[in-house]
């Protein structure tokens, strides 16, 4: 995203392994030989180019440009993105999903027995300023069953996609929320060994960015490499 300079490795076990028996899809996903590394092209690392126009006047609020207001518990969700030695990263696009408050993302794969909103599609995106720091509001998504395991819920969650300049340089995590019970029980939350690490995939309440008699405000910063990495994901996950 930026040149990175001194660049160090992530801490052994802070970041989740490509397999985790708990969470069962990454039994047949995970790869059964070494990897093999392929050196990208010059166009792979440099295109194509992201502009904020492409977004859409409403991708950074995903409670407007429907009907009417969507159901559920408005929040602000702000932070800051930054590389392994503390700098902002300018200019970096943040896509965005999520299910709605009822736990029911908008997609035909989905078939939770939970109401859809059809005030709330659930997806959005935002881009860094100069500073590194970015800012949505949204609904605050409710929790959802999903088959791993008898009695399986994913806690309350967030979805975030991280772009460099190229479709190559692109990361994924999950956002999640402070005093969650289900934390304690989700296998994909608990496939990042370190606890340390795994409280970086948590958002702080923030009352800086609460907004009175409003919306809740949460913050949620980013590290792209590095000792102090957030966890990303090393597969398509829920």
């Amino acid at each position: 995203m930026t040149e990175l300079h001194g660049y160090r490795r992530p801490l052994q076990n802070t970041q989740p392994d490509y397999l985790s028996p708990a969470y069962v899809s990454t039994l047949k996903r995970s790869p059964r030989q070494a990897l093999i590394p392929l050196a990208p092209t010059l166009s792979e690392l440099t295109g194509p180019r992201f502009d904020p126009k492409q977004l859409g006047q409403f991708a950074a609020d995903l409670t407007r440009g429907h009907k009417a207001e969507p159901l559920g518990e408005r929040i602000w969700v702000s932070g800051r993105v930054l590389d392994d030695g503390g700098k902002p990263v300018p200019h970096t696009l943040i896509e965005i999903w999520q299910c709605n408050a009822a736990g029911r993302y908008l997609h035909e794969g989905d078939q939770h027995d939970a109401p859809l909103d059809p005030n709330f599609t659930g997806v959005g995106g935002v881009f860094t300023d100069e500073q590194g720091g970015y800012r949505f509001k949204t609904i605050k998504p409710g929790a959802y069953p999903w088959r791993n395991h008898y009695n399986a819920w994913r806690p309350a969650h967030i979805h975030l996609s991280l772009f460099g300049p190229a479709w190559a340089t692109r990361l994924v995590t999950q956002m999640y929320f402070p005093g969650d019970p289900l934390l304690a029980f989700d296998p994909i939350y608990q496939s990042v060994p370190d606890e340390q690490a795994r409280q970086r995939l948590v958002s702080q309440l923030d009352w800086q960015t609460t907004e009175s008699e409003y919306a809740l405000g949460y913050r949620f910063d980013i590290v792209l490499r590095g000792r102090l990495s957030t966890p990303w994901e090393k597969g398509q996950g829920r």
